[in-house]
């Protein structure tokens, strides 16, 4: 898969059907061949609704590596069989991501993937248990989704936990390397299960990490919030030096407004570990006052041959690049066609057994090689952490700043201008 495709190894892919045709129009004898079988694979994304602009990003990036399976012949072990997506959407709600897999089973999906949201996750990882159904979710965090007990339920992205000791190893980094510690904290969330679970186990952490910064607030708020103005008050009257969000694309907007509108002052602000503050769409939107924040978050591998190839057909293909969330979700179907060349069937209990013996080098993300342990959880998965700094090519703004090895900027900005100094 390294080797993606080539001008001439397309042309023999897409000519060889082509062929066939001019052949039995010329009267030249053909070898008449069985078509392939098509393998269904289910996505579950939040494709309409308070994430949409994460969950067509996450439909993008299914599609694209089925293509790109596709295009170098499918899957070899089951006589070049062609994977083929269907499609349901979660409209961000647990009850309709469940009912929406249903539905995809019944329509013959042999795998399912999705579903970004953890809630989600749940949800259709108990149904896929009942149907004895793998599921193999490209993005969904939080711990429980993969409880000890379920036989059919795998992640290629992070946990929560992870996701928790990254945070906090990032901002004990920071902290040193600048020579400035924050004393006082504010951490907000969005009140779904994701974000009650990620702000909730991020605050026990701090209390554990042995820094000296006081969580003096909690905000919680309604997924899919048009105003925060009094939610920022609030924080105001705290008066944090380091703001701490669990957020999503569309509340991360209208806070960073809303804090710039109040004039907050702050040291900066640090993601533990979500979205809305790197998708191309909220860089463009916000501009300047989202320059300097930091996100410790499961994050593309720049140097990967894989994400070069795969990030510009996504660019060409839709003018942006393939984040995280978009990356996670190309990654997680060059995992299940890795997982069906090896098992050589559709057969639940044969796909079962080669997911647990999976060891997958080949992808754009950053971390180690993807393997699955008893839970059904991806031991090679890391984070990374990304800040947004000033660049001319708005797609060049998000840099990762650690590791090292990782690492496109040598410089961390904090504490950060103030929003309304920028």
């Amino acid at each position: 898969m390294n080797k993606g495709i080539d001008r001439r190894t397309f042309l023999k892919v897409t000519g060889a059907a082509g062929f066939g045709v001019a052949a039995s129009t010329f009267g030249v004898p053909t070898l008449l061949r069985a078509a392939p079988p098509t393998i269904k694979i289910g996505s579950v994304q939040p494709a309409t609704g308070p994430l949409a602009v994460i969950g067509v990003g996450q439909r993008r990036g299914n599609q694209l590596a089925v293509d790109y399976i596709n295009a170098l012949g499918g899957i070899k072990s089951m006589d070049g069989a062609k994977l083929e997506l269907l499609l349901g959407d979660s409209e961000s709600k647990p009850e309709i991501g469940r009912s929406e897999a249903d539905r995809l089973i019944n329509g013959g999906a042999k795998v399912m993937t999705g579903p970004f949201q953890s809630g989600v996750a749940l949800a259709i990882s108990t149904l896929c248990e009942q149907r004895q159904l793998p599921f193999i979710m490209d993005v969904a965090a939080l711990d429980k989704v993969t409880a000890k007990g379920k036989k059919y339920t795998f992640r290629v992205f992070i946990t929560v936990s992870g996701l928790l000791n990254g945070a906090v190893k990032y901002l004990k980094m920071v902290t040193d390397m600048k020579g400035v510690m924050p004393k006082r904290a504010v951490v907000t969330n969005t009140a779904d299960a994701f974000g009650k679970g990620m702000s909730g186990g991020f605050v026990k952490f701090m209390e554990k990490s042995g820094l000296p910064i006081e969580i003096v607030d909690r905000v919680q708020y309604p997924l899919g919030i048009h105003d925060l103005s009094a939610e920022v008050a609030r924080i105001k009257a705290a008066k944090p030096d380091i703001l701490f969000p669990v957020s999503r694309p569309g509340d991360g907007i209208i806070l960073a407004r809303e804090l710039y509108k109040q004039r907050v002052e702050l040291m900066g602000i640090y993601g533990p570990g979500s979205p809305g503050w790197y998708e191309p769409d909220v860089i463009k939107d916000l501009d300047k006052l989202i320059y300097y924040v930091m996100v410790n978050v499961p994050w593309i591998n720049p140097s990967s041959a894989v994400y070069k190839q795969a990030n510009a057909a996504f660019q060409k293909a839709h003018s942006r690049y393939l984040d995280t969330n978009s990356a996670y979700a190309y990654t997680g179907i060059l995992v299940i066609s890795d997982i069906l060349e090896r098992a050589a069937s559709t057969d639940p209990e044969k796909i079962l057994a080669a997911a647990h013996q999976t060891h997958f080098k080949n992808h754009p993300v950053v971390g180690g090689p993807i393997q699955f342990n008893e839970k059904g959880d991806n031991t090679g998965a890391l984070t990374a952490l990304i800040q947004v700094q000033p660049d001319a090519d708005l797609l060049k703004r998000v840099k990762i700043v650690a590791p090292k090895e990782f690492a496109q900027s040598d410089k961390i900005v904090f504490p950060a201008p103030q929003l309304w100094k920028r």
